[in-house]
């Protein structure tokens, strides 16, 4: 029997972690407890979705961030003792997840893109050397601890009737109140779409000669109900795209059904971000090209003469 803790600031990526929870569970029995806000918003959905227990984290005072409950949640870990704590690999994940490890004396597995029972103790697998290898992980201390790549896990499928048990925690004791305070917050402004949501990706890479031939790439995306992604030098170094669009290492990391490579070469860089798609489609007119090593279906040939051709089959 194992108890499963999990931690995340965002619905979706509490979800996806739910989904990595029960298949945890499922193999050796025990529980799975949410840590959430102090309002308890949508704890109902929690239990559908696999939650035994959700704990209330206190509230915070004005000017606190999240990161304030780490005290909080370190000393209930540290007496209840659970064995595994989950994480989103999240700009505050990978913020909170460190700090808390240290408090709580154990190990922590970052950026894991699966995690396993071997043998009765915990297996992690994570991207190392900016993609190019897999290193498994194993944990010699409790609790197990990990953050685990967005888009990693599918959500589980909700049960409905399901309850689960509800208590908070108590508030922050005198003098672990952090150092540091919010003064100020503001909205970043997106300029293009979420493309971690999307389940059509068509990427542009450094094989379009100029930025006008991107309506080429938006025209393919368009028939097949997708949206345009792009490789690091086109929004980095051209900034012919935003950089919400890049995608990969030093980008966002994908998931769809169906994702088309147009023009891109399919370094490391970028194909880490596209690990997870179901389907991974090229165009390049170099047959040694990186990305046909992982693609499924491939276009050896000049983009400027297969599109407009593809684009035309898909118009009819």
């Amino acid at each position: 029997m194992a108890v499963l803790w999990i931690f995340s600031e965002t619905t979706a990526s509490t979800k996806e972690l739910l989904g990595l929870g029960r298949e945890l569970i499922s193999a050796v029995g025990g529980s799975i407890t949410v840590l959430m806000g102090p309002d308890g918003e949508g704890r109902e959905e929690w239990a559908a979705y696999g939650a035994d227990e959700i704990i209330l984290l206190p509230p915070l005072a004005d000017g606190l961030a999240m990161e304030a409950h780490i005290p909080v949640i370190a000393a209930a870990a540290a007496e209840e003792k659970p064995d595994i704590i989950l994480l989103p690999a999240t700009a505050r994940g990978r913020e909170m997840a460190p700090r808390l490890a240290q408090r709580l004396d154990t190990g922590l597995c970052s950026n894991c893109v699966a995690v396993r029972w071997s043998g009765g103790d915990i297996e992690m697998d994570r991207v190392v050397y900016g993609g190019a290898a897999i290193q498994t992980v194993k944990f010699l201390t409790r609790p197990v601890m990990a953050t685990v790549a967005p888009k990693t896990f599918s959500p589980p499928v909700p049960e409905e009737g399901r309850s689960a048990r509800l208590r908070e925690l108590p508030p922050l004791a005198a003098g672990t109140v952090p150092g540091v305070r919010i003064v100020e917050k503001r909205e970043k402004r997106r300029l293009a779409r979420d493309l971690t949501q999307a389940k059509v990706v068509v990427a542009a890479g450094r094989g379009l000669e100029k930025k006008e031939d991107l309506a080429l790439v938006e025209e393919v995306a368009s028939l097949v109900g997708g949206e345009v992604g792009c490789t690091r030098p086109l929004s980095e170094e051209l900034h012919w795209l935003p950089t919400e669009l890049c995608i990969g290492l030093s980008g966002v990391s994908v998931k769809p059904d169906l994702y088309i490579g147009v023009g891109v070469s399919g370094q490391v860089q970028h194909m880490t971000g596209v690990r997870g798609a179901k389907v991974i489609a090229a165009v390049n007119r170099d047959e040694n090209a990186p990305i046909f090593a992982q693609a499924d279906l491939g276009i050896v040939g000049d983009l400027y003469e297969a599109l407009p051709k593809l684009i035309t089959a898909l118009k009819k």
